[in-house]
């Protein structure tokens, strides 16, 4: 028996057409990159936070530094930044055996080495890229009371030049995203 010409009528009101499931897909493709984006600016917000809460805990162990030796790490190596915070150089690069004022296990290095067998690891930020360190280099003309310590940010650039006596420059244009310890 054929079905009735009112079957047939309610049959093709059920089923979805082409660009039924076109509209569906595109619908559900924005989503997914509404929520991909979204997820991908919190990851990158949370590096700038992992970034933000590693540069206070470096800079209040280099107070504590600077408070044991009077002075701080008189260096723009990123490795002897790291062997002075874990003990093992004095404010002119003098090797000692002293107490760690940073716990290293919490920090990234470049290519995981450990600071305590290598002289040469170095803190790395969330990035992948060291964490830049300068004290009184060069030594003469430098009247900033202070350390210059930052995070190079996401695009991984830097303009490292200091203004005159040992301060940042955050206007170039590399410098927009720098991350800088002691500064809002």
């Amino acid at each position: 028996m054929l079905p009735s010409a009112a079957n047939r009528t309610t049959q093709l009101q059920r089923a979805f057409t082409l660009l039924d499931l076109l509209a569906v897909l595109v619908i559900i493709a924005v989503l997914a990159g509404i929520v991909v984006g979204a997820g991908h600016h919190a990851n990158e917000m949370g590096r700038v936070a992992r970034a933000r809460a590693e540069l206070a805990v470096l800079s209040a162990a280099l107070e504590n530094y600077q408070r044991a030796y009077g002075d701080y790490p008189q260096t723009d190596a990123e490795a002897q930044l790291l062997q002075s915070l874990i003990g093992k150089r004095d404010p002119l690069n003098t090797v000692i055996a002293a107490r760690s004022l940073i716990e290293a296990a919490r920090f990234s290095t470049a290519e995981s080495r450990d600071p305590f067998t290598d002289s040469t690891a170095v803190l790395t930020d969330p990035w992948g890229q060291p964490y830049v360190y300068i004290y009184k280099v060069p030594a003469s003309g430098w009247n900033n009371p202070g350390f210059v310590l930052y995070s190079i940010g996401p695009d991984a650039t830097d303009s490292p030049t200091l203004l005159p006596g040992g301060f940042v420059d955050p206007s170039p244009p590399e410098n927009t995203d720098n991350i800088y310890a002691n500064r809002d």
